[in-house]
C-alpha cells in the first residue's frame, strides 16, 4: 500500500524534449536550434545597450592600490550557498582559504588594475532559462507598466508618477493605498 501511495504522490513531470516557445510573430518553435536561437534574440532584446562606444582603459593609471583590508571586507560580506559562477569556485572554498586566499585575490585583483587588462572569464555571464510553469511557451515580456527596464521609465520617473498621484488624490479626497515590495533579496 505504501509502495502504491508513493507510486501515485511523486509522480513528476518529465519532459525528455526541449520544450516549445513562441516566436516574436507568434509561431511556435519546436526545434532544440530554433529555441535557442529566440531565447538569445530575447536577451539580447532585454539587455540591448544603446550607449555610445565603451572608453578605452588606459593602462598604468598611477592611483592607490587594492588593499588586503578591502577585499576581506569583501569577502566577509559575500554570502554563503549561492551558486557558482563560471569557474565554479564557491564563496565558502574563498572564505577557507583565509589569509591565502585574501592575498591571492588581492593581487589578482591589482595585476588586473594594473595591467587594466580584465580575463575574459570576467566579461562572460550565463543565462539560465527558468519558466515560471512547465508549460510556458513565451519569453517573458515586460510590460509598458514596469518601472526600471525601460528608458524613461527609471525610479525617478515611478516616484514623480506616485507623487502626482498623491497630489491628485488629495485634491479630490480619495483614499491611495500603497504597497512597497522589498526586492533586494530577489536581486541580490
Amino acid at each position: 500500500m505504501y509502495a502504491k501511495i508513493k507510486d501515485v504522490s511523486d509522480k513528476k513531470i518529465k519532459c525528455s524534449s526541449p520544450g516549445c516557445i513562441k516566436s516574436k510573430d507568434g509561431t511556435m518553435l519546436m526545434e532544440k536550434k530554433e529555441i535557442l536561437n529566440r531565447w538569445s534574440e530575447y536577451v539580447e532584446d532585454l539587455f540591448k545597450d544603446d550607449r555610445c562606444e565603451k572608453p578605452k582603459i588606459k593602462k598604468n593609471i598611477a592611483g592607490p592600490t587594492i588593499l588586503e583590508e578591502e577585499v576581506e571586507a569583501a569577502i566577509k560580506k559575500m554570502k554563503n550557498g549561492k551558486a557558482t559562477g563560471p569557474d565554479n569556485i564557491p564563496v565558502e572554498i574563498i572564505k577557507a582559504l583565509n589569509n591565502l586566499g585574501i592575498d591571492l585575490t588581492t593581487k589578482l585583483l591589482n595585476e588586473i588594475y594594473d595591467s587594466g587588462t580584465i580575463p575574459e572569464d570576467l566579461c562572460k555571464s550565463v543565462f539560465i532559462v527558468l519558466p515560471k510553469t512547465p508549460e510556458a511557451t513565451g519569453a517573458p515580456e515586460i510590460s509598458q507598466k514596469q518601472f526600471g527596464f525601460m528608458p524613461d521609465k527609471g525610479t525617478i520617473n515611478a516616484m514623480f508618477a506616485l507623487s502626482m498621484l498623491m497630489e491628485r488624490c488629495i485634491e479630490m479626497q480619495k483614499d491611495l493605498h500603497h504597497c512597497f515590495i522589498d526586492y533586494s533579496k530577489a536581486f541580490d
